[in-house]
């Protein structure tokens, strides 16, 4: 049984930014901040299923590529990754890309990675905010400048460049080469809606990914049967003794728990493995006799955001 607020790793990357605001308070006199990971305390916590993380982009990232099981373990590796986007800001312009403008058999894919053509051959797609895109493993993708992005995967940091843009980067061509699905990308899934207060986001053998949409003030029972991720995207609430706000993730596991909205109703995402959505996840129930009541101030979480001298244990190696 796990209830906790989740504590937050920062990684520096190029393409990151210096102002994570209003989605976190982290800075780094040391670089761009490009990802927030969301982890388990202590160092006993068993490793996660999935990955939730923040993105915050002010270049465009490597053009990219993800293995999935089979190869990864191949090369030795547990599992491959398999994510999902949910866009939480976008500049004007902003857009990401996801598979290729057309077909192209493996000596032309890695053609167009030795000469750097493949840049030209990505599909790129306008994005706004709450748009959700899915990402298969074996799927060309990048993101663009100006976004801040709640990503959802496989546990996993396996990665391999196509193209870096210039930032002298290793590369990866054998094993983009052989992973990649080097064509258009598959249509994206429709949202579907499950409740008034559930939105089934993205569906996949690895995780359900759903938004849910708290009246002011409403009571709930959150059940979490099994590993159960909470990001607060708007609003804010108080889950069994844990006050989470804008940008707070929760975790849960083997827990029933009391969700309480605040005073402007809560928005979040919802995380869980599986490959059909639960349908006892999320009940309302009355205020009576629910303590301690929200409009006691928000405590601080007690976790740290911590930079990264290193990837956590549960991550595995990048090639």
């Amino acid at each position: 049984m796990a209830l906790e607020h989740a504590s937050m790793l920062a990684l520096r990357k190029p393409w990151g930014s210096t102002d994570l605001a209003p989605w976190s308070a982290a800075a780094d006199g040391g670089g761009a901040i490009g990802e927030l990971w969301f982890q388990r305390g202590g160092a006993e916590a068993p490793d996660t299923a999935l990955l939730l993380k923040l993105l915050f982009t002010t270049q465009a990232l490597s053009i990219q590529v993800h293995p999935d099981d089979a190869f990864a373990r191949s090369i030795g590796l547990a599992h491959g990754k398999t994510e999902a986007w949910y866009v939480l800001s976008a500049a004007p312009g902003a857009e990401v890309a996801l598979g290729l403008k057309r077909q192209l058999d493996a000596a032309e894919l890695r053609g167009a990675i030795a000469d750097g053509s493949i840049a030209e051959l990505v599909q790129w797609r306008p994005v706004q905010k709450d748009d959700v895109i899915f990402v298969p493993a074996g799927t060309i993708h990048a993101i663009g400048p100006g976004l801040v992005i709640a990503e959802i995967q496989q546990s996993s940091d396996t990665t391999f460049r196509l193209f870096d843009y210039g930032r002298q980067r290793e590369l990866h061509i054998d094993h983009a080469v052989a992973v990649a699905e080097a064509g258009p990308a598959q249509p994206q899934p429709a949202v579907k809606p499950l409740t008034d207060a559930r939105t089934l986001l993205v569906a996949n053998p690895y995780f359900i990914l759903e938004r849910i949409e708290l009246p002011p003030q409403s009571h709930w029972q959150l059940q979490a049967e099994h590993e159960t991720w909470l990001l607060v995207i708007e609003g804010d609430a108080r889950i069994g003794p844990v006050n989470a706000r804008l940008g707070e993730a929760v975790y849960l596991d083997a827990e029933h728990a009391t969700l309480s909205a605040g005073s402007h109703g809560l928005k979040g995402l919802v995380a869980y493995p599986a490959a059909e959505p639960s349908r006892n996840i999320l009940h309302q129930r009355d205020a009576q006799d629910l303590q301690p009541p929200l409009s006691r101030p928000l405590l601080q979480p007690d976790s740290q955001t911590a930079m990264a001298g290193s990837r956590p244990r549960s991550m595995e190696a990048r090639p």
